[in-house]
């Protein structure tokens, strides 16, 4: 896998889960919505998606989103007939959210550096990264930056 697209899904992960939840689950790839490093709300198989739907009074919604890249249940089920997986293990997710980064034209941005722009465009699918419109949290980009830059990233 490309250094930059590698660097990258561990920067969505993190801004998505938190670097603490990271290190409390099988790095995020395990991880129901909601959870906290204190308390981490895990699920144990990966043979499908967990399809637990949780309450989450504080944003008022109640949400399906699992895994490390927080993935809804009804977008698995559509990317797992697309891409033809057979379950919702680590390999599944990062397929997965490679998919979605290049479905938002991110990909060639990822691979030449252009750490913003990619951001940009991936702010439609993750609700965590600044500029969603989700009305949910959204991280600071340049620190966002220097996640991607510890993770091996190069910015152009």
């Amino acid at each position: 896998m490309d250094p930059n697209l590698k660097a990258f899904l561990d920067t969505i992960a993190t801004s998505e889960l938190g670097a603490r939840l990271l290190l409390v689950s099988d790095n995020g790839f395990n991880v129901l919505v909601g959870s906290t490093p204190d308390h981490p709300r895990l699920f144990s198989s990966y043979a499908d998606h967990p399809r637990q739907l949780i309450d989450l009074p504080r944003l008022g919604i109640k949400s399906t989103a699992a895994g490390r890249y927080q993935l809804l249940a009804r977008y698995f089920d559509a990317y797992k007939k697309q891409l033809s997986l057979r379950d919702f293990s680590p390999a599944s997710q990062d397929v997965i959210a490679v998919q979605q980064i290049r479905e938002r034209g991110a990909l060639a941005d990822i691979e030449a550096g252009r750490f913003d722009s990619a951001i940009t465009k991936c702010a439609s699918c993750w609700a965590s990264l600044p500029g969603a419109t989700f009305g949910q949290h959204t991280n600071d980009l340049a620190d966002l930056r220097r996640v991607f830059i510890r993770a091996g990233g190069k910015i152009a």
